[in-house]
């Protein structure tokens, strides 16, 4: 015992010489022509094995023992900087960062990521930014980074005229897709050809498909995190296009110039001006469009200090004459308040609103009637940002929503027949307490680890059911408003580690637990703007899904190639399908009686080979996987396919740049194709032709394969204006891919039956022009 009193003061006193010897470097990390803050910059300390990257809002933190340092800070697109700190005290030193000369003879970078970090643990991860996606060829002209990530590996299309995509087995609404932090419930305009979102609004994009930080919760498969730029606040400036069916503008400036800054982007086509030219009424009248704006602004109360304000809203028009008529959209709104406490502890609180609904119009003589449904979201997020030492990020905050779920109110105008009817509306609260660290342990080895604990209580008023074994209801029980129905309480562990090889190579792992309570109830095997959102009840449990994955990183050539191979496997439970001849939106108030429960698995091997640099860039990347479910009730209680299930997945992406004047470039995708059933047989009922089925999802539509060409010719270009025109063609060789497959008797012979199959396009070429100004 005599001697612990000593050492123990001894240990004290080199831990206090310690702490006093270690100081920290903080601070923003900003373009220098436009002001934007940039995320994921790079900031190593050269002739060490040590840095940082700038969090979402550009802050970074960085503790060092007392010295004089060498820092780089990179940035993709952004010319690399060396600044020498001498640091004897805590410092705050903002950076910006000027633009690449862009100049042929200069490196040219248009990776798919900001180069991947192979020391990090977090895998599963793409980045993206709208400098790295123009070159790509899509449908008329139209730029689209949703479009662009279904080009990596393990994030597949859900096909031609399909919302959504799908992510290591996951369903198309088992991902989470957030603006500035709002969730997004329906991310495509005119069913599924474009994405919600403005390319020329986001300032990054990245997806998690593995392995997702604690901070994401909410669905099973991945995240889309999507942020928009903040707004020049050194130059006012303009930017947009003008293509065959849309155009966009996009103006942003200074309000207080270097501390305020706003933009304002907006986008619509106008496919509907060319139906005025028909000479048919009915085509005359009607309505094919979408539009959406997109704004936001910022202010600095001071140094510590900035509130930023942005908003979204999107809608689509679709109609034909006065018979039918059909509009969706959604809406979204945050506010946040960024302090920084002091160097090492960062805050964010957020305000947001989501909103989506759709709705549907039919005029059919006396048979008039209009359908609603909608789902709102009120959320509150309060995050905090704790860079401890060299060593270790701590990340932790609460997440708080309360949604509204109206799943359907029919509404019968004037004197038509048809009796209205308002299906229950839904109310629940989805709260949530997270922490995540992320630990340097060594020079080789870096751990993040981190729960997520979600607790999802159904509230009242309304009326909930018990079933039997067969789905039938057998009781109801009825709530009032504010009582509690069920709360259901998850904990989500999240793991994720990584061991360094070489300087150039690494191999990681994680385990991640994910839990869904919003599910799609869809009545097609396409995803339509009608699908209907259902939070989970008393009946419908939560989705839970268990992930683990395994990859191996590689760096060649001075990092102008990368390879990445990740392999993963993921079970699911509480899986939800239909029952045989289920009547799904005849039974919304117990919708829970035409479902079925089981489980899911998924696996697979994704492989991507990356040219980073030089004239000619791209990736080719492959992903073989499969796709099960097994539920009591369906396919004789065996394993079968998932209806997102593909064996076979390939991306080819090419860009070359000819000269300073052409940019060529080139995709060409293939993939497996979906899981379908299809009848094996027919026979006759009262004089009607009956198809008959067996095993669910045991068929295959054809094999989808497409090439895409483009082209740009830049005009002029300087540091701050640029004309372009870009021209591209949308499945160049007219494959005619399947988009629906349809069974009928035969007209010449009524004893046959023959397939009919419909595909949407052949050859669509584009013209656009661009500029910024």
């Amino acid at each position: 015992m005599k001697f612990i009193l000593p050492l123990t003061l001894m240990l004290l006193m080199v831990a206090a010489v310690h702490a006093q010897s270690t100081y920290t470097i903080s601070g923003t990390i900003k373009s220098q022509q436009t002001g934007e803050t940039l995320i994921g910059a790079s900031v190593k300390v050269l002739n060490k094995q040590t840095g940082t990257t700038s969090n979402e809002y550009g802050f970074y933190s960085l503790s060092l023992p007392a010295g004089t340092y060498r820092l780089e800070i990179t940035a993709i697109g952004l010319q690399p900087k060396v600044q020498e700190v001498i640091l004897d005290k805590n410092k705050v030193l903002n950076l910006a960062l000027a633009d690449a000369d862009s100049k042929m003879d200069s490196v040219t970078v248009t990776a798919t990521s900001r180069g991947r970090s192979i020391s990090s643990s977090q895998m599963g991860i793409e980045r993206l930014s709208t400098k790295e996606i123009r070159n790509i060829p899509v449908l008329f002209g139209e730029r689209d980074v949703v479009k662009a990530i279904q080009l990596l590996p393990g994030i597949k299309s859900a096909g031609d005229g399909n919302a959504g995509f799908y992510v290591r087995g996951g369903a198309a609404d088992q991902n989470l897709i957030l603006l500035d932090e709002a969730p997004v419930y329906n991310a495509s305009h005119l069913l599924g050809f474009f994405s919600t979102f403005n390319s020329d609004a986001i300032k990054d994009a990245t997806v998690y498909k593995g392995g997702m930080p604690a901070q994401y919760g909410g669905r099973l498969s991945s995240v889309l995190d999507l942020k928009m730029n903040d707004g020049n606040n050194q130059n006012y400036s303009a930017s947009g296009g003008i293509g065959l069916i849309s155009t966009r503008l996009n103006v942003e400036g200074p309000i207080q110039k270097d501390k305020s800054s706003f933009l304002i982007a907006g986008r619509r086509t106008y496919a509907d001006m060319f139906l005025k030219l028909s000479h048919n009424e009915d085509i005359k009248n009607s309505q094919l469009y979408f539009y959406d704006l997109n704004a936001k602004m910022n202010y600095a109360l001071g140094d510590k200090d900035k509130l930023y304000l942005s908003g979204y809203f999107g809608r689509d028009k679709l109609g034909f004459g006065e018979t039918f008529g059909m509009s969706w959209g959604n809406s979204t709104a945050t506010l946040r308040w960024n302090h920084l406490f002091n160097s090492k502890l960062f805050s964010n609180t957020s305000l947001i609103f989501s909103n989506y609904d759709y709705k549907v119009s039919i005029r059919n003589g006396a048979n008039n009637y209009n359908i609603f449904s909608q789902i709102r979201d009120y959320n509150v997020k309060q995050e905090f940002q704790w860079y401890a030492n060299s060593n270790n990020t701590i990340r932790f905050g609460v997440n708080a929503i309360y949604h509204r779920i109206r799943p359907g109110e029919v509404t019968s105008p004037g004197n038509s027949a048809v009796n209205g009817q308002t299906l229950q509306e839904r109310y629940s609260f989805e709260n949530a307490a997270y922490a995540t660290n992320s630990w340097k342990i060594s020079n080789k080895w870096n751990v993040t680890y981190g729960i997520r604990l979600t607790a999802f209580s159904i509230m009242g008023k309304g009326d909930f059911y018990t079933l039997d074994n067969t789905g039938a209801v057998t009781d109801t029980l009825h709530y009032n408003s504010g009582d509690v129905v069920k709360t259901y309480l998850n904990p989500e562990p999240r793991l994720a580690l990584s061991y360094t090889l070489t300087p150039s190579a690494s191999i990681k792992g994680s385990y991640v637990r994910n839990v869904q309570n919003l599910h799609l109830i869809s009545s097609s095997t396409t995803s339509r703007p009608t699908d209907k959102w259902v939070a989970s009840t008393n009946n419908i449990k939560p989705e839970i899904a268990d992930q683990v994955s395994l990859g191996y990183y590689k760096n060649l050539a001075g990092d102008k190639y990368e390879v990445t191979v990740e392999t993963y496997y993921k079970t699911m439970q509480n899986q939800i399908d239909y029952r045989d001849g289920a009547e799904i939106f005849n039974n919304m108030d117990a919708i829970e009686t035409q479902l079925l429960f089981g489980k899911g698995r998924a696996y697979g091997v994704e492989w991507l080979f990356k040219k980073k640099t030089g004239h000619f860039t791209g990736w080719v990347s492959y992903t073989l996987s499969k796709t099960e479910r097994k539920i009591d009730g369906i396919n004789n209680n065996e394993w079968y396919n998932a209806r997102q299930d593909r064996t076979h997945d390939i991306s080819l992406v090419g860009s070359y740049q000819l000269n300073k004047k052409w940019t060529l470039s080139a995709n060409w995708v293939y993939y497996t194709g979906d899981a379908v059933t299809f009848p094996v047989g027919k026979y006759q009922v009262d004089d009607q032709q009956v198809f008959y089925y067996t095993k669910r999802n045991s068929y295959r539509m054809p094999a989808y394969h497409r090439l895409d060409l483009g082209a740009t010719c830049t005009l002029k270009q300087t540091k701050r204006t640029l004309s372009e025109l870009a021209f591209s063609l949308y499945n160049a060789y007219g494959r005619e891919n399947a988009y629906t497959i349809e069974f009928r008797e035969s007209e010449s012979d009524p004893t046959k039956t023959e397939a009919v199959q419909t595909a949407l396009f052949k050859f669509i070429p584009s013209i656009s022009y661009n500029f910024k100004f």
